[in-house]
């Protein structure tokens, strides 16, 4: 393993700010993954650190293929992390909105384009990624539709779900969508948290990226298989939103099965304790989202359904 600095400013009161990537194996640049770019991204932080743990045993024991190049890049965003703010600390802006990057554009462009002139020749790039919705996700692959999405590979994580999204305006400058249109191969994988560690979904995480890798012949590896997975359009989800804001009581799980009317949430006036709305479901699936906060907002989206599949 060699730790190496990708990308540093310096600094006028601080620590210098510096990108930190660790390197596996030599040769061909074969995969990066890239952790948190926002500063609330602990999960995505330790899901990382795990992976770097596991391919540093591998590669002790000769297990990584010859001429094949590994990069694990755990946190794009180390300033944001120390300050516990989600984005840039000065202001507020989002470096997985500003790729492929401007090196002489502001802060965050000049970090994007500085991470990203290190990353785009790599054949595979793995991205553990947030929902911009704070809440607790079904574990999944989702990738962009630019028209060089690959599904056969994306089903070989074994993960759960197969997400397709079709990018809007401002999903054009995320790390995804610019690694696709640089010919990489790029897969977005979400797991249940993000800014609480969830140990579970972050072993499967791991096993799913360990998998891939042994598929595409990167690294020796015998692992669990994972599941067969399901493809699906993000444009199919069901939205079930909050007609009331007021404290949330969330009363199904990501990944629970639900039936037609079944009880997912109860919103209550926060002054008067008054049950406002049951919270319940639309049509039978699964919840692929559920939001985890104290408080749920008015007429925003308090769960996301995947349709049984007869019903597609």
């Amino acid at each position: 393993m060699k730790k190496n600095s990708l990308y540093e400013i310096k600094g006028l009161y601080r620590d210098d700010f510096r990108v930190t990537g660790y390197q596996f194996g030599e040769g061909e640049k074969t995969v990066c993954i890239m952790g948190s770019l926002r500063g609330n991204e602990f999960q995505q932080i330790y899901v990382c650190s795990q992976l770097i743990r596991r391919l540093r045993q591998l590669e002790e024991r000769g297990r990584i293929a010859e001429g094949k190049e590994i990069l694990v890049i755990p946190c794009g965003n180390p300033y944001s992390v120390n300050t516990k703010k989600r984005f840039w600390t000065i202001d507020n802006t989002d470096i997985n909105r500003m790729f492929p990057g401007y090196s002489l554009g502001e802060t965050t462009q000049r970090i994007a384009g500085g991470i990203f002139e290190k990353i785009k020749d790599y054949t595979y790039g793995i991205q553990f990624a947030s929902f911009y919705m704070p809440g607790n996700f079904v574990p999944q692959v989702r990738m962009m539709k630019t028209g060089a999405e690959n599904v056969v590979l994306a089903k070989q994580f074994g993960l759960p779900y197969v997400v397709l999204h079709n990018p809007r305006p401002f999903d054009t400058t995320t790390l995804n969508y610019n690694w696709q249109i640089w010919e990489t191969d790029a897969f977005s994988i979400y797991t249940t948290s993000t800014g609480a560690v969830d140990k579970k979904s972050a072993k499967q995480a791991v096993d799913a990226v360990l998998n891939f890798l042994s598929k595409q012949g990167v690294i020796q590896y015998n692992g669990y298989e994972g599941y067969i997975s399901r493809v699906v359009e993000s444009q199919d989800f069901v939205d079930v939103r909050a007609e009331h804001a007021g404290f949330f009581e969330q009363c199904a799980a990501a990944g629970e099965k639900v039936e037609v009317g079944q009880e997912l949430a109860k919103i209550s006036d926060p002054y008067t304790g008054e049950l406002l709305q049951i919270v319940k479901a639309p049509i039978a699936g699964i919840v692929v989202f559920a939001h985890n906060e104290t408080m749920a907002y008015q007429y925003t989206a308090v769960y996301k359904l995947i349709p049984e599949q007869d019903e597609l």
